[in-house]
């Protein structure tokens, strides 16, 4: 089930973009998400509209949400990310699709050494349109952007 995220998920989303983050991103220093968690709690989240997977299939303590997407600026796609447990099962796709029904066009970026992500973003229709070098994480970051063809 997808819906819209709330205050109290704070913890459970930060620890899942954390986690998710590092791994992910094998081939930036872990230091660096770490160094970059209080800006994403204090201000990304709280910028963005954002919106959560929650998973039926959780027993005890775990942490019901399964994934989320935050859109920051009426169009940028701050962050998509899936717990490792769920990969593969389809959540990053209905959380995609969920906010192609809210919006005409979306940019991201996406690090061009993250396969996978770049993979499953073509695969969702995005197309790129830049590509610029971040020297604080020595790494390419590629921009893509998907439009809604009205028929």
């Amino acid at each position: 089930m997808i819906r819209i995220y709330q205050p109290d998920d704070i913890d459970a989303v930060m620890q899942l973009w954390l986690t998710s983050t590092i791994a992910a991103h094998p081939f930036i220093a872990e230091q660096y998400w770490h160094e970059s968690a209080p800006l994403v709690r204090n201000t990304y989240l709280p910028a963005a509209r954002t919106w959560v997977y929650l998973h039926s299939k959780t027993i005890g303590d775990e942490n019901p949400i399964a994934g989320f997407i935050s859109i920051l600026e009426e169009q940028l796609v701050g962050a998509l990310f899936v717990a490792q447990p769920f990969h593969g099962q389809g959540i990053a796709k209905a959380l995609m699709e969920h906010v192609q029904q809210h919006y005409r066009a979306l940019t991201l970026e996406v690090y061009q050494q993250n396969q996978r992500a770049c993979h499953f973003y073509r695969k969702q229709g995005f197309t790129q349109i830049g590509k610029a070098y971040n020297a604080e994480t020595k790494s390419t970051i590629l921009t893509l952007h998907w439009q809604h063809l009205f028929n």
